[in-house]
């Protein structure tokens, strides 16, 4: 039985019919999820592999947040009492029932606005800096990531590791390069936020260049969707690939804003469940959902959407290459019927 099991699973049912192009999508959305169904337990595999490289990026998040918490619970709410005072507070009272010494409880420090203000801030420009190196270094795996996943998006065929390996070792300069530039980014636009922040509050034309800054930043994330999947499947120069990705960007400005709000949808997610059922729920749900899908799941999407608009704006474009890999090709029989009957005659 086992036997039989296995024979199925790997070259499909004894009497089955081979299938035909008829039985191809014939659609993006029917081409995406066929494939995903197809691919999920490899993507599975690959996102154990794609996380290791995460793991710095992780650790300095969770000090980040949970920093940023610490000082938030230390935070005065109005009434000289914190969240950690009133904590301390409950617990005196509990040992003063059970008959032990309240004075023993140690009462935490209840921090002004003020400090507290300062104290986030500067827990947000360590973590920005620590971001920059912890960041950098998954642009080259993400470049062998991308190559992967586009074939499985197209329905087309790639070994996880191999196929890794070698776009990862042609591609590892340019998707270095733009790594760098995307974990370096965030601390410019925080610095020049604060920077002509404190200038517009006596000069309100400084708001101008204010709004500059983080439209840039908007513009660089909304852009950097298509860098990865344009570094494996073109050879262009770094300049070049800037250029393309920021128009293609502005050319699909809806779409492209809706794939970046689409990936923060799991933290969205894990945020209404800490805020409103159970933290340490949240915490669990979103360590397991990126440890065992989550990256590669995202990197898969955002290749079937780069996939349709490299067709669309460039493939489409170039004489002799392939567009709508994956997709049933409609068959032209009466359209050349109106052709042959449209020719002149000779």
């Amino acid at each position: 039985m086992f036997k039989q099991m296995m024979n199925n699973y790997y070259y499909g049912k004894a009497g089955k019919g081979d299938l035909t192009p008829d039985d191809l999508p014939s659609n993006r959305w029917q081409l995406f999820w066929e494939t995903l169904r197809v691919r999920l337990s490899a993507l599975v595999r690959l996102n154990l592999m794609y996380v290791v490289v995460f793991i710095p990026l992780f650790i300095v998040l969770g000090l980040g947040v949970s920093g940023a918490m610490n000082i938030l619970n230390s935070t005065d709410l109005g009434d000289g009492q914190s969240a950690y005072t009133m904590q301390a507070a409950l617990q005196a009272e509990s040992t003063a029932e059970q008959g032990g010494d309240p004075s023993t409880v140690e009462t935490p420090k209840v921090m002004s606005a003020r400090e507290s203000s300062d104290a986030l801030y500067s827990i947000l420009f360590i973590t920005l800096v620590l971001f920059i190196p912890a960041f950098a270094i998954t642009g080259p795996v993400t470049a062998g990531i991308s190559y992967v996943v586009r074939n499985w998006a197209r329905d087309e065929h790639a070994f996880i590791w191999s196929d890794f390996k070698d776009a990862v070792k042609e591609n590892w300069k340019q998707s270095l390069v733009i790594s760098l530039i995307t974990s370096v980014l965030p601390i410019i636009v925080y610095m020049c936020w604060r920077f002509y922040g404190e200038l517009a509050n006596t000069q309100v034309i400084m708001i101008i260049p204010q709004i500059v800054v983080l439209m840039l930043g908007i513009i660089w994330a909304i852009s950097v969707t298509f860098m990865h999947p344009m570094i494996v499947g073109y050879r262009l120069k770094i300049k070049d690939l800037l250029r393309n990705s920021v128009l293609l960007a502005i050319a699909r400005l809806p779409q492209s804003v809706g794939i970046r709000l689409l990936h923060c949808v799991p933290v969205a997610i894990a945020v209404a469940v800490a805020l409103f059922i159970n933290p340490g729920w949240a915490i669990l749900g979103i360590v397991l959902y990126y440890l065992l899908i989550g990256l590669s799941l995202s990197r898969f999407v955002t290749a079937s959407f780069t996939n349709a608009v490299f067709d669309r704006f460039i493939n489409s474009h170039i004489e002799g290459a392939p567009v709508n890999r994956g997709l049933r090709e409609e068959t032209d029989d009466d359209d050349e019927e109106e052709i042959s009957v449209e020719m002149p005659r000779e």
